[in-house]
């Protein structure tokens, strides 16, 4: 299966494809014209019908495409296959059909060199003489003389070798049998020789016919070939390219994977940012807190320092009370016991 293409006959360049799909692609041998042939149908109708001759030749322009040039349809056929396996075994069927057509060329050679031979081994007795088929088997008296000149002494001499009459002229039936078969036969040759003949003519003007087209196409396979090279040319630069587009595209995309990552890499930076600055906002207010707090503590600790001194004077006032107070007491208990003993003593 392939897809077949045509070379556009305007441009001489662009190809033209002549199958909307796949089709298959077969060799075909006509026995009635001893020739191979390279079929393709595409439903009813045929879009290649090529005959190969032994000046064709498959050329392979990339893994998948081929191409032949058909002289006598006047074009060049492309085939498009699915794999390189399928173009290698297209070709190397092309080449035994080719070299089939050359054997089959060759015979057919031979074959018209033999239908010629005896025209030309009796043309060559007498030149100037008519193509008749006396010339070419000789008359009858020709014909008859062996058989005179074999009698002519008996003839003379009757009474030891004559035969009877009778034998004589079966004999001479045999002759002239064999006499109108040969006339039948030189006919027969005639006609073939000239039927040989005006195909030789005919072969000769096809045969340059096809040396200009050869030659035509020779020069056209060699224009070709520069197309080829540098559609080979173009062709491996694109190809070139494409790997060359691939990598960019793989490395744009390693490149937009590490963009995404980085991305969440300054998300989180962000978050972990916005958490260093609640954080530090945090830490600002406690230490202004821890600030108040130590101002209130100092505070708390210069009242509890002038509480502690008060508490302290307080204690030594009240002990000086205390001790003024216990004074007091025993000069009162000394003075109620004066007044007791006044009060007993009266």
């Amino acid at each position: 299966m392939a897809h077949v293409f045509q070379i556009d006959p305007n441009t001489k360049k662009n190809w033209v494809p002549t199958s909307k799909h796949a089709v298959t692609v077969s060799y075909f041998y006509d026995s009635t014209r001893n020739v191979y042939r390279i079929i393709s149908l595409d439903g009813s109708k045929a879009i290649i019908n090529s005959t190969i001759t032994p000046n064709m030749t498959f050329t392979k322009t990339s893994q998948k495409f081929g191409q032949w040039a058909d002289s006598r349809a006047n074009t060049v056929y492309g085939l498009g296959f699915s794999s390189e396996h399928h173009l290698s075994k297209f070709a190397e069927k092309f080449q035994e059909f080719k070299e089939a057509a050359r054997l089959a060329k060759e015979k057919s050679q031979e074959k018209m060199e033999l239908t010629s031979t005896p025209s030309q081994e009796s043309a060559g007795g007498d030149i100037q003489s008519p193509l008749t088929p006396e010339s070419i088997n000789g008359t009858d008296d020709e014909r008859t003389t062996p058989e005179v000149t074999q009698n002519s002494e008996p003839r003379a001499e009757p009474t030891q070798n004559a035969l009877p009459f009778t034998h004589s002229s079966t004999i001479s039936k045999h002759w002239e049998a064999e006499l109108a078969t040969l006339k039948g036969n030189n006919a027969k040759l005639t006609a073939a020789l000239l039927e040989s003949t005006a195909n030789v003519k005919q072969w000769k003007q096809q045969l340059a016919a096809y040396q200009e087209e050869a030659e035509r196409l020779h020069k056209r396979v060699t224009e070709l070939e520069c197309v080829s090279s540098q559609a080979n040319a173009v062709h491996t630069h694109k190809t070139e390219l494409n790997q060359t587009i691939q990598e960019l595209e793989s490395t744009l995309k390693k490149k937009e994977e590490e963009i995404e990552r980085l991305k969440q890499e300054i998300d989180n930076a962000r978050e972990l940012q916005a958490q260093r600055d609640a954080l530090t906002q945090k830490l600002q207010e406690v230490e202004i807190r821890n600030k108040d707090l130590e101002v209130q503590l100092s505070d708390l600790e210069q009242r509890l320092e002038k509480s502690q001194n008060e508490q302290e004077a307080f204690r030594n006032n009240l002990k000086t009370l205390l001790e003024i107070l216990d004074g007091k007491i025993f000069e009162l208990t000394e003075l109620r016991d004066n007044l007791a003993k006044l009060i007993e003593c009266s």
